[in-house]
């Protein structure tokens, strides 16, 4: 995750954790094998600014041509390979009332095209309990550090028989949220070592994966 780099605590401010530093779209499917095996494919396309911050920082494509040499390119992946152990990739996925465990990664990759970063990779689900029953999916960042916003359309590969809706947060109830959380007090006054609420949540765009009944 690019977040992890050196750059963010050298370039980017740490207090006011309010308001996101880093932009992200999220582009996504669902990915259901004949094995039985359910997984979500993510696409996280980064900002230009936080993009162009990164190959600042690793000095990749110092020419400006929007293109990596395959040092460069090696460079960039070596940066994203390890997630930090503490880190849960941003991605929670609810069936019923119950948070489905996570497996690691795959399919990890990393693209620099047109000034912007995208990285990808797999989400297997370790395990569900039912298929048929519907998912709710929320990319998110608990600290709102980073600013997911879903790009629909969400797809579904393996399947024809599900539907999938958007929804989108709703940002005043989670700024509300923030104001109680801080006593009214503005999110600029959060000292450095003051511990910010966890709010990301709520500022979380849902997916809703429904399919039918499998006899």
């Amino acid at each position: 995750m690019l977040r992890n780099l050196t750059l963010i605590p050298l370039l980017l401010p740490m207090p006011a954790l309010a308001h996101p530093h880093v932009f992200v779209e999220v582009e996504m499917a669902v990915v259901f094998d004949a094995d039985g095996s359910v997984g979500v494919r993510l696409d996280w396309v980064y900002d230009a600014y936080f993009s162009m911050l990164v190959t600042s920082d690793l000095g990749i494509d110092m020419d400006g041509d929007l293109k990596l040499t395959p040092d460069e390119q090696q460079m960039l992946d070596e940066q994203i390979a390890a997630w930090p152990a503490d880190f849960n990739g941003d991605l929670e996925v609810v069936q019923g009332e119950t948070v489905l465990p996570l497996a690691p990664k795959r399919d990890h990759a990393m693209v620099y095209q047109d000034g912007i970063m995208r990285e990808t990779h797999l989400r297997p689900l370790a395990q569900v309990a039912d298929r048929s029953a519907a998912l709710t999916i929320l990319p998110y960042d608990p600290t709102y550090y980073v600013a997911y916003t879903v790009a629909g359309p969400v797809t579904v590969e393996g399947r024809d028989d599900c539907t999938v809706d958007i929804i989108p947060a709703n940002l005043d109830a989670a700024y509300s949220l923030v104001e109680e959380l801080l006593y009214g007090r503005p999110a600029s006054d959060v000292g450095p070592d003051e511990e910010f609420p966890e709010v990301g949540r709520s500022f979380a765009d849902t997916v809703v994966v429904t399919c039918a009944a499998q006899l």
